[in-house]
């Protein structure tokens, strides 16, 4: 199977478009392609090579998961357990994120280094590490417990950590993915993006975002939150009675102009801008909060993570991290002349900016802005 890259989830059937997005994790950093070499040095060794265009791959280990039969063969294996995976989860792009940092881990296990070309001599031994590596992979994703295994928030360690929120948690994945399997393809990805926004909410209200990295028994004071919050949203998609619009695309405006608010709003910014495709939203935090009667300002920290590579200055940039960046200082501002540097898979993105909101009739705030143009500061960085 050739390693081919997705970058837009929008098109074709949603959920497949999405097992694809994660199945070929070997190439979520090489979206762009890079420019065919007329001499590979192990090009000659990968029988693949020619029929599956694997010079389009920006480093030599994906052109050799791309050109050689059994790293190939032990792909379609990976895949179908990305699958498998996939089948479990309602936030996709979790996964998304977390094969994409694998295929960074798994490269420096290797010995692979960005785009140093593999020796000829070095290839057995590259090849044999690449094979373990995607090997056990595969197996390590058919099992469910890996869900667990691979939380990388708080929250996902705390639930994991306790039987009923972990078994809470698989039953209302169960019916999320139930209820949008049920939408058409665009639908279906604005309400899975939706839902992850709900996943940040749940975090900012029990008090655990932002703390992925504090000991697990310092987090027990949130259980209660998070076992009220499965049973709330359980009881809300048991009782949608398999109508997903009666759960999803419905909240248009915010109880109050807050962080709550301000991902709404950031989160419609990138629906209409298909950002999901290049970047998930970790975390939306408020800065600063001024309210009047009928209009607030709510300066808030969005982080993100780079899922698709994009280049520094692009409308990419511009649309959906509301600024150019120059990546030899990691900050926001004018790219140099000429760059044609990209933000790379795993990189983390920060900015911060202000929201405007009115007073709806109904008393909900409604966000003003169209458009994260422009922000107040911002710093790109290696993930994680």
């Amino acid at each position: 199977m050739a390693i081919a890259v997705i970058v837009s989830l929008r098109a074709g059937l949603f959920l497949m478009r999405a097992v694809w997005l994660v199945a070929v994790a070997f190439q979520l950093g090489l979206a762009c392609p890079a420019p065919a070499q007329d001499a590979h040095p192990i090009s000659e060794k990968l029988p693949l090579f020619a029929r599956n265009n694997c010079d389009t791959h920006r480093d030599s280990g994906n052109q050799m998961v791309c050109g050689d039969p059994d790293l190939n063969a032990a792909n379609e294996k990976l895949s179908a357990a990305i699958q498998e995976r996939l089948n479990r989860l309602a936030d996709r792009r979790v996964a998304i994120e977390d094969n994409a940092q694998w295929i960074k881990d798994r490269n420096r296990s290797c010995g692979i280094f960005g785009r140093n070309l593999i020796r000829s001599e070095d290839f057995e031994r590259v090849k044999a590490c690449l094979l373990v590596e995607i090997e056990e992979r595969a197996a390590i994703l058919r099992d469910p417990n890996f869900d667990c295994l691979a939380a990388n928030s708080a929250a996902g360690a705390l639930i994991c950590s306790e039987p009923v929120l972990a078994l809470g948690e698989t039953e209302l994945n169960g019916l999320v993915r139930a209820l949008i399997g049920k939408l058409k393809d665009d639908e279906a990805q604005e309400a899975f993006a939706e839902y992850a926004r709900w996943i940040r909410d749940r975090d900012r209200k029990c008090n655990l975002a932002g703390k992925d990295n504090v000991p697990l028994a310092d987090l027990a004071p949130s259980e209660d939150c998070l076992e009220d919050f499965l049973k709330e949203m359980t009881a809300g998609m048991v009782a949608a009675r398999s109508d997903p619009k009666r759960v999803f695309g419905r909240r248009i405006a915010a109880s109050r102009p807050n962080a709550d608010a301000v991902d709404l709003c950031v989160s419609q910014i990138h629906a209409q801008n298909s950002c999901g495709d290049f970047l998930r939203v970790r975390r939306v935090y408020e800065l600063d909060n001024e309210v009047a009667d009928q209009g607030a300002l709510v300066t808030a920290g969005i982080e993100m993570v780079v899922l698709s590579p994009f280049a520094a200055c692009s409308p990419v940039a511009l649309n959906c991290t509301g600024t150019c960046w120059d990546l030899k200082t990691g900050k926001a501002g004018p790219a140099p002349p000429n760059s044609r540097e990209s933000l790379a898979v795993t990189s983390r993105v920060r900015i911060e900016k202000s929201f405007s909101f009115q007073k709806t009739d109904n008393g909900r705030w409604r966000c003003s802005a169209t458009a994260l143009q422009p922000v107040a500061s911002g710093v790109t960085y290696s993930g994680p």
